[in-house]
């Protein structure tokens, strides 16, 4: 798959080993493939470093935090090993959030949608503005969440994850996503959710690091097997992707969206 160069990925270093991971693809933030690896392979090497205490998971822009998967490259998606490794992506994006020793805080400003919601999920404390609906849309295009799911229904159970996936043309409020569990706290504004943000980053950064650690594990517990789990879901995903009803209803996505 040809990567588009849109991307970016930024590091910002505060105070205390606080850093703000800070991803963008305009418009809306998709996620290629070559996003996901660069993604992943940062929450990784921030793992690894001492100095590091506290990750701050966040996108660019205003009103979408992640729009999930990049259509463009689904569309191109033309056997099945290549839908898998582009739908592994996503898992090593969410197993690196699991297996980091530092906790990751979410920032979501915006819709998460798809793979977006799976991110939002794969942090340990996730704060939201009003405006952070989420939508589960993969079944309305032939496939399904199937490699977020382990991280999704995590959070928020086996029953509201089958109404967001079943559900998959409508979004839920950011109330309701706090209601459920993915979001822990929710704002107004995007400056007071960052106050908040901050808030919380900095108390933690002075917390032993041996104490977070632990505790990080417990928070984890029973996931040990998402290495292979993630990937099995991705083989699933990626023969789905292949699936007639999918490729012309990213046509029809394509024709109406030019």
């Amino acid at each position: 798959m040809q990567d588009t160069k849109r991307h970016t990925i930024r590091l910002e270093e505060l105070d205390g080993g606080i850093v703000k991971l800070v991803f963008g693809n305009p418009p809306t933030n998709a996620m290629s493939i070559v996003l996901l690896e660069e993604l992943a392979m940062t929450i990784e090497k921030l793992g690894e470093q001492e100095e590091v205490q506290i990750i701050i998971l966040q996108s660019e822009g205003d009103r979408t935090f992640c729009s999930g998967a990049d259509f463009t490259e689904l569309m191109a998606i033309d056997d099945t090993m290549s839908g898998k490794i582009f739908f592994s992506g996503f898992a090593k994006v969410i197993n690196s959030c699991r297996k980091s020793s530092k906790i990751i805080i979410g920032r979501v400003q915006g819709k998460a949608i798809g793979g977006g919601v799976g991110l939002a999920a794969a942090t340990d404390y996730c704060f939201a503005t009003k405006f952070a609906t989420i939508k589960l849309s993969e079944l309305s295009i032939g496939i399904i969440p199937a490699v977020i799911e382990p991280a999704v229904e995590r959070k928020i159970g086996l029953s509201s994850f089958s109404i967001l996936a079943l559900k998959a043309t409508d979004f839920f409020s950011a109330d309701w996503a706090k209601e459920k569990g993915l979001y822990m706290e929710v704002f107004e504004t995007a400056t007071e959710m960052d106050e908040a943000v901050l808030g919380l980053a900095r108390s933690l950064s002075k917390y032993n690091p041996e104490a977070l650690k632990e505790l990080k594990r417990i928070l984890w517990k029973n996931t040990d097997h998402w290495d292979s789990l993630l990937l099995e879901r991705a083989e699933i995903s990626g023969k789905l992707v292949l699936s007639n009803f999918t490729k012309e209803t990213l046509q029809a996505f394509k024709a109406k969206n030019g």
